[in-house]
């Protein structure tokens, strides 16, 4: 049986391809799925997605507008219910100083605290969740 990382119920990701380091991210074994928040989302002809990473009460976000081809739009059911057509993208992590492809849907996060949410498809087989623990990756 492989060993798996013990992870708190928030951690600390960087998302390489985003140019994003040390994001606040809150590990939520009830979401399907990983979710980036990020503000002025539109998917061009070509099947680009455009994005802008700007949010002033998280520091890594720097304002950068961002472009990168779009890996499925699907259908996710938010956090209050609402059913949401969402784009995702397909980049590199690094989580606990691993390297890992993953697959983030992108949607305005403004009213949550965490800018990231870490999700059931990415943990799966890799980590286990002690939620009494925080930023075990820092340690």
């Amino acid at each position: 049986m492989n060993k798996k990382q013990v992870i708190g119920s928030k951690e600390l990701i960087s998302i390489i391809d985003l140019e994003l380091f040390d994001l606040d991210a809150k590990v939520d074994t009830g979401a399907d799925s990983n979710a980036l928040h990020c503000d002025d989302i539109e998917i061009d002809e070509n099947n680009m997605v455009h994005f802008t990473l700007l949010d002033e009460v998280h520091p890594a976000y720097h304002g950068k507008r961002m472009q990168l081809p779009l890996y499925k739009l699907k259908k996710v059911r938010s956090s209050n219910g609402e059913l949401q057509l969402r784009p995702s993208i397909e980049v590199e992590v690094d989580f606990f100083g691993q390297k890992y492809k993953c697959v983030i849907s992108l949607t305005n996060r403004a009213d949550m605290k965490y800018p990231m949410l870490i999700g059931r498809k990415f943990l799966s087989g890799k980590f286990l969740v002690d939620v009494s623990q925080e930023y075990l990756s820092k340690k």
